[in-house]
Parts: structure tokens; sequence; C-alpha cells
């Protein structure tokens, strides 16, 4: 049951095994700093609700762990995040991939020639990307991993998008195992890479799967001062993280999220830890633009010290 749910009766069977009542969950919540009342409780195993703002999502992870289940046993059965006020067409809930880049003929007619049919069949429970920057402030690498869960029977297939911000080669693509590189596009001119990260077989609706990449860039590596990902679904979990070199640190660096695809970002000011890499995170996020920039000193403005 907790590999094919539904939640509720997921959440119901653990519970009983656990042989705790709702009152000692809540006690046990507590004690790992947790609030939750057992109401809330007996309304997610019922079925009535489920754990869907950030602060919830973060106290299924404390659940997971009072019932000693794996982690992430439970949230891999929530779906996507239901749709809030009026209710709008199945269709009109997800934007398809290529409809969000259907401003830029590069990115759509590079599109056009891999297969993005299951895209939208694919629930994001958590992403992470991660990339490292050189002593010259230039990009070397950028890591990704992403936990999926299938919404139906089928999917066989993840596809990256990535854009320089200046024309230039796009960076090589690898795919971890069991993943395996499928078709890749490459527009130069644009800097762009379309590419295709084949699963070692079709899923089944309920079924998740870890996909891993790095994107290794060639020389001459870009000179960077942001990172941002649009996020054109929902994201129950998104993570970004940025590494840089101990001898190009930046001045400053912020990060910012904005409520839609095209409003207006806020920002947060992030302090560098001791490794000099910095993270934001996003919880039950989409869609919208998520993103850290950074400013350099007057040595490395311009990538060429």
């Amino acid at each position: 049951m907790l590999r094919t749910g539904p939640f509720a009766e997921a959440l119901r069977a653990a519970i009983a095994a656990s042989g705790l009542s709702l009152e000692r969950v809540q006690d046990r919540l507590r004690r790992r700093g947790t609030t939750v009342s057992a109401a809330t409780l007996s309304s997610w195993q019922s079925g009535r609700n489920r754990p869907e703002r950030p602060s919830s999502l973060l106290a299924l992870t404390a659940l997971e762990d009072v019932l000693g289940l794996p982690q992430g046993a439970l949230a891999a059965l929530l779906g996507p995040p239901r749709p809030r006020g009026r209710r709008v067409p199945g269709a009109a809930r997800r934007s398809a991939l290529a409809d969000v880049w259907s401003g830029l003929d590069d990115v759509a007619q590079a599109l056009r020639r891999v297969d993005t049919r299951w895209d939208s069949s694919l629930t994001r429970l958590s992403s992470t990307i991660r990339i490292e920057l050189d002593e010259r402030g230039r990009e070397r690498s950028k890591w990704a991993r992403q936990l999926l869960l299938a919404d139906r029977d089928g999917p066989d297939r993840w596809v990256t998008v990535y854009r320089l911000e200046r024309p230039g080669p796009p960076p090589l693509v690898r795919a971890a195992p069991p993943c395996r590189t499928g078709r890749v596009v490459e527009v130069p001119e644009s800097g762009l890479l379309v590419a295709e990260l084949l699963f070692d077989r079709p899923l089944v609706r309920g079924e998740t799967i870890i996909v891993e990449s790095t994107l290794e860039h060639r020389a001459p590596r870009p000179f960077s001062t942001r990172i941002e990902s649009t996020l054109h679904v929902p994201v129950r979990e998104y993570v970004l993280e940025v590494r840089f070199d101990p001898a190009a640190l930046p001045v400053t660096c912020h990060s910012f999220r904005s409520a839609g695809l095209d409003s207006r970002p806020q920002e947060k000011l992030l302090r560098l830890d001791a490794a000099g890499a910095v993270h934001a995170v996003a919880l039950a996020a989409g869609p919208c633009r998520f993103g850290i920039r950074w400013s350099w000193d007057d040595a490395h403005g311009t990538g060429d010290a």
C-alpha cells in the first residue's frame, strides 16, 4: 500500500501498524518540534484533507520518522497539489513544457525534436540543482537530481532544457544510471541544449524514480551571476545551491522567487557558509521563477580576472 496508495489509506495503515493512538502520534511529533493536531491527523487519514502547505509537508517528514517509514514514503503518494479557488479544466492545471517556452522560437523548435508527451504526467516531488563555479567566476558544471512520481502508466523519459545567457557551445549532458541519454538537440547560436533522459523502463502509475544528470561546460565556460529555474508545474520541494571557488567569493548573494511566471520576484539576502556556498529552498512552489543571484567585486566583475 505504501507503494501504490492512496495516501489516506497508506497513512491509516501505517498508524495502525505502529500501535499508536493519534494522541500519542501527536505527542511524538511535538517532541520533535512539530505541532500537528490530532484533528488534522484524523482528517489526513480519512482523506478529508491532505498535507499541502509548506509547514504540513515538513510535518509529514517528521510523521514518517515517527511511524518508522522510509523517508518520502508518504510524500510520494500525495500527487500534485490540488488547485485552489475556482476549479479549472484538468488540462489547464499544468502548463505544457512547449507552452512555457513558446515565446522563444529556438526552444520551441528544439522541443519539437524530442518527446515531451510525458512531462505533464510526472509530478515533481523534489528537485535539487547545484552549480559549481571556478576561480574566475565561470560555471564548471550543473548537477540536477529529480524525484518524480508517475501520475499514470507509461512515462519513460524526462526532458531537460538549458539555455546559456549568451550564445556559445552548449554543455555536455551526462545521465547517471539507471537513466541514459536519449535524443540531444544543441543550438550553439543561442547556447541551447534540450535533452531526453531515458528511464530504464516505463513507469507504472504511483511509481517513483530518481533522475540525476550533470551538465559539463565546454570552453569557454560561461561567466555567471545568477541561476534561475522556471517552474511551470507545482513542485513540492525545490532546492538551489551555488558552490563558489575559495579564490572567487561573491560580495553579496540573494535568492528570488516570483508569485507567478510573469510577476515581480521577491528577494532575500543569503549568507555564504563556511564552505563558500549558498542555497535556497522553495516549498510547494510553482508555477513561478525561482533563483539565486550574486554580485562580484571589481576583480571578478567581468569574468576576465
